[in-house]
This record gives C-alpha cells, sequence and structure tokens, in this order.
C-alpha cells in the first residue's frame, strides 16, 4: 500500500451564515475557488498533475448543487485533466473527502488528489434541505428520529452532563479560540476572501465571542425547549426509557455557530511530492467510520476513533493530540470521557462553539488545525474527530512526517 501524504492545507476564514455576514456576498464557488486558488498558487502547483478534486458538500442544492468541486476547479483555472466529485456524510463531509483522496492514492489509483469542503449556510441554510430521514413519517417513526439538538440534550440528560458543564466548556473554547487568534496561529493557513474589486471581505475568523464568561451564557435560554415539547422529547424518552426527563441545557452559546467556509487539503505519494517540490507535512495513518444509534446521534467519535485505533494497531496512549469538532459542548464531554482524555490534550486552540461549524467544510479545517499544532508544539500524532446526523462518527489519524 502507498502511503498518503499532507502537502498543505488552506482555509477560509468562518463568516457569520447570516445575511449580514461578511461572506454572504460570495457565492459558494466563487468561495472554493478562491481557496483552491490559494492552494495552487502558494504551492505552484502544475494542476494538470491533480487526479481528482473530492469536495464534501452537505446541503446540495441550489448555488451548492451540480458538483461545485468539478465547477470550481475550472472557476480557479485548474487543468482540465483535475477532475472532481462531491460528497457527503453530513457534518464530517470534509474530513471524509480528506480520507476518499487519501485511499484513492494509498490504493495507487491517483498521485495527488485535493480533499476538503464547502458550506455557504448563510446562502444555503440548514432548513431548506429536506431528506427522508426528517420528514419522511414513516422513516422517521421507524428510526425514532428526534433533530440533534435533543439529541443533544439527551446525551446530557442521559450522561448527567448538566447546564454549569456545557457553559463552561463553551467558555474554554471561546478564550482558546481567542487566544489561538490573538497570537496569530491560524494566520498561515487562513485565505482572505476578497470581493469582485479584490478589496478583502474578511481574513479572520467573524465568530469568536471575546471576553465571554460563565455569567454571561447563564442568560440565554435553552434553544430547544418548545421543539421538545412539540412531541420530539416523547420521541427520545421512548427509545431510552431509563432517561426520565430531558434536561434541556444547549443553547446558541454552548453550540455550534452557523458559518460560512470552505477548505482544501492537498494529499499525494511522496514520489509526487518529490517530483514537484512539496514537502510533506503529515502522513495520514489511517481513517475509519462507524455507524451508531441513530435517535441519540451524536455519540458516534469514541466508537469511531476506538476503530482507526484497532485498525492501526494503536491505543489512545499513542496519540498527542485530539481534535474533536464541537457541535454541542455535551459532544466533547462525553468524548473526554469515554476516551479518559483530559481537556489540556484536545481541542487546545478551541473549536466550533467558537469559531463556527461550516458543516461540509468543517473536515477539512479541523485536521488542518491539528496539524498547525503539532508543528508548532512539536508533536508526533494526533487524531481528529467528527459527530455526524444519522448516528455515525468519523475519525482519522495523522503523524507528522
Amino acid at each position: 500500500m502507498t502511503d498518503a501524504y499532507i502537502f498543505d492545507h488552506v482555509r477560509s476564514p468562518r463568516g457569520k451564515g447570516k445575511s449580514d455576514g461578511s461572506l454572504h456576498q460570495v457565492t459558494p464557488v466563487e468561495l472554493l475557488t478562491q481557496v483552491l486558488e490559494s492552494l495552487r498558487d502558494r504551492n505552484e502547483l502544475d494542476t494538470s498533475r491533480i487526479d481528482d478534486v473530492i469536495m464534501g458538500v452537505v446541503h446540495n442544492q441550489g448555488e451548492q448543487a451540480s458538483n461545485p468541486a468539478r465547477t470550481a476547479a475550472i472557476n480557479a483555472g485548474y487543468a482540465e485533466e483535475a477532475a472532481g466529485k462531491q460528497l457527503n456524510r453530513f457534518c464530517a463531509s470534509g474530513l471524509e473527502a480528506v480520507n476518499s483522496a487519501a485511499a484513492q492514492v494509498m490504493s495507487g489509483m491517483s498521485d495527488l488528489c485535493i480533499g476538503g469542503g464547502l458550506e455557504s449556510m448563510s446562502r444555503v441554510p440548514m432548513d431548506t434541505v429536506g431528506g427522508a430521514l426528517a420528514v419522511d413519517p414513516q422513516v422517521a417513526y421507524g428510526g425514532y428520529f428526534v433533530p440533534q439538538g435533543i439529541s443533544a440534550d439527551l446525551i446530557a440528560s442521559k450522561y448527567g452532563f448538566t447546564r454549569e458543564d456545557v457553559d463552561a466548556f463553551a467558555v474554554e473554547s471561546q478564550k482558546r479560540a481567542s487566544h489561538a487568534r490573538d497570537e496569530g496561529y491560524f494566520d498561515n493557513s487562513i485565505v482572505p476572501i476578497k470581493d469582485n474589486l479584490g478589496d478583502i471581505l474578511l481574513d479572520h475568523d467573524e465568530c469568536i465571542r471575546t471576553g465571554t464568561t460563565v455569567e454571561d451564557l447563564a442568560k440565554l435560554k435553552p434553544s430547544f425547549v418548545q421543539m421538545g415539547e412539540f412531541g420530539f422529547n416523547s420521541v427520545a424518552i421512548q427509545r431510552y426509557p431509563e432517561v426520565e426527563k430531558i434536561n434541556h441545557v444547549h443553547h446558541a452559546g454552548n453550540s455550534s455557530v452557523i458559518v460560512d467556509g470552505a477548505s482544501a487539503v492537498l494529499v499525494g505519494t511522496k514520489e509526487v511530492g518529490e517530483e514537484l517540490g512539496l514537502t510533506p507535512r503529515a502522513k495520514i495513518v489511517g481513517f475509519a467510520s462507524t455507524g451508531t444509534e441513530p435517535t441519540i446521534m451524536l455519540t458516534g467519535p469514541a466508537p469511531s476513533a476506538e476503530k482507526v485505533l484497532k485498525r492501526c494497531g494503536m491505543s489512545k496512549d499513542n496519540i498527542d493530540l485530539f481534535e474533536l469538532n464541537e457541535a454541542f459542548a455535551v459532544v466533547v464531554l462525553l468524548y473526554m470521557q469515554q476516551m479518559d482524555i483530559d481537556h489540556e490534550q484536545i481541542n487546545v486552540n478551541g473549536g466550533a462553539i467558537a469559531m463556527g461549524h461550516p458543516l461540509g467544510a468543517t473536515g477539512g479545517m479541523v485536521l488542518g488545525t491539528l496539524i498547525d499544532e503539532m508543528e508548532r508544539r512539536d508533536l508526533n500524532t494526533g487524531l481528529v474527530n467528527l459527530c455526524i446526523g444519522g448516528g455515525m462518527g468519523t475519525s482519522t489519524i495523522v503523524e507528522r512526517a
């Protein structure tokens, strides 16, 4: 099997995913175009050597439909030989795209690929997306479907995490993200996004709330109470009768922020890197996805991490640094408990609670954050994770090259 190396990664800043967000005027294809242009230019890539551009896109409709991976590659002036495809594993789509790129390289079927993702949540909102799992009564009934916010509160209720627990975690995420931003930890990876005149629209993550306190968050009302009262609490308790009552603890301040963003990760063989003058930054050791119970939905990270560790003949003690997407605070709290790891070893520069979760793009972003921090701390091995709608988890292990 051929080794797959990561040569570089770039991402857009995360822009507020609303009509007044700084990236709202940028179309999804243009957002990804600028990220692909930056990856090409800073590595002086001969794009005719790119075998595939693989992008995770969750909301495949409207402006994000019809394979924006290929469209953005054409728009960025890539050689016509660079093919493109999109895939969807919900919140882990960006990481799954990188894993897919690595799989093509490891199998010997590709030499050089780009994996990553795209989501313009201000232009293609979540509430415009259907799907049988949520809207077909027969399917939803059989799967005990509840929205993710109810799933997050179900985890808190089942495993005993309090409002104080999730708020304290959220405050720490803001503190870490603010510190990382101020120290310039993200600067080398962020591509400033420009308008049609070439003026910079955004060059930093827009949603970090520096100085957030537990007292600030305590003033916010839980976001999913009414949703639960519509009947979803009853569905969750029917599936988990040991939970007598759903304790609603999540709100806008301890859940991931809705944002726009795009990411790209350059993956290839050592040989093509030598030929093109690319220096490997990390090697992809292994990756795995797994399914978990779909009502509680967000418990997939630990099982997928354990799966990839076993496949690679490793244990969690072989991992120097962890990165897990902060879809909701309770996701990371449960993961730390199940994996028996300390908070000082995971999400050391904050996460989506502070910076945002641009669904399809997030996997490439958090992988890049992990690699940057491994280099900064001179650590060897890292593991990146995402929880996923419908009850899944995806994990990837990387080591310094």
